[in-house]
């Protein structure tokens, strides 16, 4: 990572739901809350809200969660968690800042550590949230006609996406987080 000012590290916090403070530059366990997590994801729009309605990151968790193995399930539904924390970066511009994606790495690591989790890119993921991502081309962005490199070879799964508002997406997120 970048050298930072030590003075900046112990500095810089995000003001969470739940009142806590993160610090995204030294996160530790105790700074992580489920409920931080919920909230966030469920309150942010994916595709920076390029979407036909509003559709929220807790909602894709969800089905990416929906689409591997119960084995997998605690990690697909917070494999985006940090960006509860640091917010939901489209991909062309998370290419254009290594640096976030080494701190959101960081992040993820962290959450992690909280919750025992160490999979959360285990390629059935990865393959879920790309079908999920087929998913939300087709149902969300219907003037996106183009072909997506990273969706060559990815089927839909024919399930239609009905968006949640903020609050049910929370609701179910913290659902789906009790039983796994």
């Amino acid at each position: 990572m970048t050298p930072v000012d030590q003075n900046v590290t112990s500095r810089l916090y995000v003001s969470t739901y739940t009142g806590k403070q993160f610090y995204p530059l030294a996160p530790t366990p105790e700074q992580i809350d489920i409920e931080d997590i919920a909230h966030g994801l469920a309150y942010q729009c994916r595709f920076n809200g390029q979407t036909r309605y509003f559709y929220s990151v807790a909602q894709h968790s969800l089905i990416v969660a929906d689409l591997v193995a119960q084995d997998l399930r605690a990690a697909a539904l917070l494999h985006d968690a940090a960006e509860a924390y640091m917010g939901d970066m489209v991909k062309p511009l998370k290419q254009l800042f290594p640096l976030y994606s080494e701190i959101e790495s960081r992040v993820m690591s962290v959450v992690g550590l909280r919750y025992g989790i160490g999979n959360f890119d285990d390629p059935a993921i990865k393959r879920a949230d790309l079908i999920a991502l087929a998913m939300e081309k087709r149902d969300l962005m219907p003037n996106s006609s183009e072909p997506w490199d990273s969706l060559k070879g990815i089927v839909a799964s024919p399930i239609r996406i009905t968006p949640m508002s903020p609050q049910e997406a929370k609701a179910a997120f913290l659902l789906a987080f009790q039983s796994v």
